[in-house]
């Protein structure tokens, strides 16, 4: 199991810290995701959530039948159930019997951070829905890998990084929703956030500059600075970093091209800059990535 520090800031977690639960395994999966494995055996228990502050990703691997949320009567647990948990939702969990879970916690951001790229959609729109017992073929095989992987070594840490970012994606498709209290203000129009996007994707390999997103975009460098980052969610060079660094994921993923290739295809000025700003952003540099995920 991986150590856990002695303060952790997931509201979720504290909270089946203090109640029966055993902790079986814990982890920081790095970019600020954690993941956790509880077991619980109660004749009956009352547990409470109250605006986490955090998302929660819950997947049922045993028992859970007598299990049920309070307001959703008649409706209990499995295994391969899921639930999701927002940041701002309130709940009460009735708890009885067998009770074995794997709980994925993450901020707001990385969940609507993908939302341009996956959805065509402004951060600010989406909220992940508060969903108790669902189902979702692919996200529980993603759960069970995630479970099955090792979370002890370097390697292994970055193949369970790996499965958690593609569960948070099918989660955004198959759970993101509108906020409720949605009043957009200010930030680009769709048709211009798009253009610039699509023209960031189509020239990760080369410069990008703040002159050529405004003539874009038909503003100041100013006024596109401050646009951009209400519609993305970050300033114009955080996304143009980001949007390398996931190409270059991919790229790794899919093992063909040299180290050197990958550096030119994403934009980086040589093998040691590619290699020291992907090492600073996943954890490991770019050929034990690759080993990794080939493990």
């Amino acid at each position: 199991m991986h150590s856990r520090p002695p303060l952790i800031s997931h509201a979720v977690f504290n909270t089946m810290s203090g109640t029966n639960a055993t902790l079986e395994r814990f982890a920081w999966l790095g970019d600020g995701l954690a993941a956790a494995i509880w077991k619980r055996e109660t004749v009956e228990e009352f547990t409470s959530y109250v605006q986490p502050g955090h998302h929660t990703l819950s997947c049922y691997l045993g028992g859970g039948y007598r299990t049920e949320r309070a307001g959703v009567p008649g409706r209990y647990g499995a295994p391969q159930q899921l639930c999701s948990m927002p940041d701002w939702h309130e709940s009460q969990w009735v708890v009885r019997g067998h009770v074995h879970m794997l709980h994925v916690y993450f901020m707001p951001e990385h969940f609507t951070r993908r939302a341009v790229a996956e959805l065509d959609r402004e951060p600010r729109e989406l909220t992940l829905a508060d969903r108790t017992y669902f189902e979702n073929p692919r996200l529980v095989q993603l759960c069970e890998a995630l479970v099955g992987q090792s979370w002890e070594e370097p390697d292994t840490l970055l193949r369970a990084n790996e499965i958690t970012h593609e569960a948070l994606s099918e989660l955004l498709r198959s759970q993101a929703i509108v906020r409720r209290d949605l009043r957009l203000r200010g930030g680009l129009a769709p048709l211009v956030r798009r253009r610039l996007a699509d023209y960031i994707e189509q020239h990760l390999a080369q410069p990008i500059t703040l002159g050529e997103l405004a003539q874009l975009a038909c503003m100041s460098e100013f006024h596109l600075a401050r646009m951009f980052r209400v519609s993305f969610g970050m300033p114009p060079s955080s996304w143009v970093a980001q949007r390398r660094i996931e190409r270059a994921r991919a790229l790794l993923k899919a093992g063909k091209l040299p180290l050197q290739q990958i550096a030119a295809a994403c934009g980086y000025a040589d093998l040691s800059h590619f290699s020291h700003r992907f090492s600073k952003a996943v954890g490991a540099p770019p050929g034990r990535y690759r080993q990794a995920l080939a493990g």
